[in-house]
């Protein structure tokens, strides 16, 4: 089976002047992932974590070698992603709802059905919505949500489209523990329901090891993998694995390997 998303041996640096110099923000990165597969990539800040998506998204070329997503490579923006970041973004005089279905009013092919099928798209919003326990908060405006909410009509904006694979920029990031832990759980319910590729970029070890099937490590500038530690807990996972032997000791091995990276200066050997 080929996989959907694959990575052949990319390089890319941000301009022609630092690529006659030789300097990439990120080198010799190959990845593949199957259908439905979940990736979490963990590193340094500055480590190139952001470029990568990038790259994933169509967003940017590679300098050096090609992105493959589902059959193509990949030649510029890609309509079959969804993206959500640290920061939701919600427009704030826009409600929930609206927000959740800005994307469909903007972007092709949904755009031109829209008025056409509003109906059908505002159900399909709060399906979605309720889904992940915001029913009732439809006609909120941003500013009456709270921060875990703003996040969760973040990622229902993101799933709208019934994208392949969904982007995420740390989105948990700025929100407290409690509610991070809730939102792995939202998560990780839409993605075993839909079935959607996931490419989760964080600084947190713990989330990665929780919801991802695969983990990359990445070194610091220019950003290349150094690691990848399949995550073999049973699933479906809950929070309580996160207390056990089995999830401490992978979390603390990903740790090493950081350290050592920060310690040594210099790359690990895969």
């Amino acid at each position: 089976m080929k996989p959907f998303v694959e990575f052949r041996q990319v390089w890319l640096a941000y301009n022609d002047a630092l690529l006659a110099q030789g300097q990439y923000a990120v080198e010799d990165i190959s990845l593949q992932a199957r259908q439905g597969e979940f990736i979490a990539i963990v590193g340094p800040s500055g480590c190139g974590k952001s470029t990568f998506m990038k790259l994933a998204t169509g967003l940017r070329r590679p300098s050096k070698g090609t992105v493959v997503i589902d059959g193509q490579e990949v030649s510029g923006p890609l309509k079959i992603t969804g993206m959500a970041f640290q920061a939701p973004s919600l427009l704030p005089w826009r409600t929930t709802l609206d927000n959740v279905l800005l994307p469909l009013e903007i972007v092709e092919p949904w755009r031109s059905s829209f008025r056409a099928h509003r109906a059908e798209y505002r159900e399909k919003a709060r399906a979605l919505l309720a889904g992940v326990g915001l029913a009732g908060y439809e006609d909120k405006f941003p500013w009456q949500l709270s921060g875990g909410m703003q996040q969760r009509a973040s990622i229902c904006r993101a799933l709208i489209h019934e994208p392949r694979m969904l982007l995420l920029d740390e989105p948990f990031g700025a929100l407290d523990a409690f509610t991070r832990e809730e939102l792995w759980c939202t998560l990780r319910d839409l993605q075993a329901a839909r079935g959607f590729n996931v490419i989760l970029v964080t600084h947190d070890l713990r989330e990665s090891v929780f919801l991802a099937d695969t983990v990359y490590v990445m070194s610091k500038s220019p950003g290349r993998f150094v690691v990848r530690r399949d995550i073999e807990l049973p699933r479906p996972r809950d929070l309580e694995v996160t207390y056990t032997p089995a999830f401490t000791d992978i979390v603390h091995e990903l740790r090493g390997h950081i350290g050592a990276m920060r310690k040594s200066g210099t790359a690990l050997a895969q």
